[in-house]
C-alpha cells in the first residue's frame, strides 16, 4: 500500500467509528479497534480488548453522550502500515482531546486502533 493508501484507510477508520458513536453503535465504534487494543480514556481507566472497550462506549452512551466532531485533526505517519491521530474532540456534554490514536491497516486492508488514549477536560 501507498502511504495515501494507508492514510486513507485510517481516515476511513475514524470515519466509521464516529459514525458508529453518532449512531449510539457502541458493538460498531468497538469494531474500530484491534482485538487487543489499549485504550486509556483520562480520567475513566484504562481498558483492554474489544468487549471492554464496547462496554466503556455503551455506557458512556447510556449516559446520553452523543455527537462528537473532531477539529484541529493531525496525521502523523507511523511505521510501515499507520499513523497517528491527535485531535480536539466536543460531545454534546463533554469536551477534551485525543492525546493519540494509533491507526494501522490490518490484514483485511481496513485500519483499526491498535492503541488509543484521550481525555475529557470538561463539561459543557
Amino acid at each position: 500500500m501507498t502511504q495515501e493508501q494507508i492514510l486513507a484507510a485510517c481516515k476511513a477508520g475514524i470515519s466509521a467509528w464516529q459514525q458508529a458513536f453518532n449512531s449510539q453503535d457502541a458493538a460498531g465504534c468497538a469494531a474500530q479497534y484491534a482485538e487487543d487494543t489499549v485504550m486509556e480514556a483520562r480520567p475513566f481507566g484504562t481498558f483492554t480488548g474489544r468487549e471492554e472497550i464496547r462496554a466503556f462506549w455503551q455506557n458512556i452512551m447510556d449516559q446520553g453522550f452523543s455527537d462528537v466532531d473532531y477539529t484541529e485533526i493531525k496525521w502523523e505517519p507511523i511505521g510501515e502500515d499507520g499513523y497517528l491521530l491527535t485531535a480536539s474532540w466536543t460531545m454534546n456534554k463533554a469536551f477534551g482531546v485525543v492525546h493519540s490514536e494509533h491507526w494501522t491497516v490490518q490484514e483485511d486492508g481496513k485500519a483499526r486502533l491498535i492503541a488509543d488514549n484521550f481525555e475529557v477536560q470538561g463539561e459543557r
